[in-house]
């Protein structure tokens, strides 16, 4: 079975999208949404789809680790809620589990941006180059996991930045694939922000990281 682990705050203008679309999937599957303290309805509309939904400690690294102690499936798929997976993507994850030597691998999708916009597509490319490069995806592009290699991981970080980052250095690079499917994400923060400079932010924010600067510093930068 697989488990589709869902990290949430104040989500309402999407949750209920994603989980109709997750719902409508024809694979064994269930659906755990963990939220951070939502206060715009998230949870009720979560609750409304009759979907597991649980209070979690504020922090997406917490909540997708939250997430991941009270599954039962023997997949794990962690999907951002303004993350929506494209045509095919029930296929592609069953082909995958069905593997057997996939059973210490993982999946990633392909970066895609909601937005029409001409800088979408330079950012879609550099997030490729990055993927291909440096086997660096990030947590909005949805991660396919098998439990038992999760937890081998170690799983999430208890960190409130940077969570994908450490979990995805610690996979070989020889055990991470690009699936042929892609993970169509929301714009609005690169609008908000501008793609120049919100791209800058978060490069300029990895590389701190890398340089071990401490996560809560990180995360106050970023917010």
């Amino acid at each position: 079975m697989l488990s589709v682990i869902i990290p949430t705050l104040n989500e309402a203008a999407v949750i209920g999208e994603r989980l109709d679309q997750i719902k409508a999937a024809d694979v064994a599957m269930e659906i755990i949404v963990v939220d951070g303290g939502s206060s715009d309805g998230t949870v009720e509309l979560a609750e409304r789809r009759g979907v597991r939904t649980i209070i979690g400690p504020a922090g997406r690294g917490l909540q997708l680790d939250a997430g991941a102690k009270l599954a039962a499936g023997s997949w794990f798929l962690f999907l951002h809620a303004d993350t929506k997976l494209g045509p095919g993507w029930t296929t592609i994850i069953r082909r995958f589990m069905k593997k057997t030597n996939n059973r210490f691998r993982a999946g990633y999708f392909r970066f895609v941006l909601d937005d029409n916009a001409t800088a979408a597509r330079y950012l879609e490319k550099i997030v490729d180059w990055r993927c291909r490069f440096f086997n660096l995806p990030y947590g909005d592009q949805g991660l396919l996991i098998n439990a038992e290699f999760y937890r081998h991981l170690g799983g999430f970080p208890k960190a409130p930045l940077m969570e994908d980052v450490a979990l995805i250095r610690a996979i070989p690079r020889s055990r991470l694939e690009e699936l042929p499917c892609i993970a169509v994400t929301s714009a609005k923060r690169y609008k908000r922000d501008g793609y120049l400079f919100r791209s800058l932010k978060n490069a300029s924010l990895l590389f701190l990281y890398f340089l071990k600067f401490p996560p809560n510093v990180l995360a106050r930068l970023y917010d």
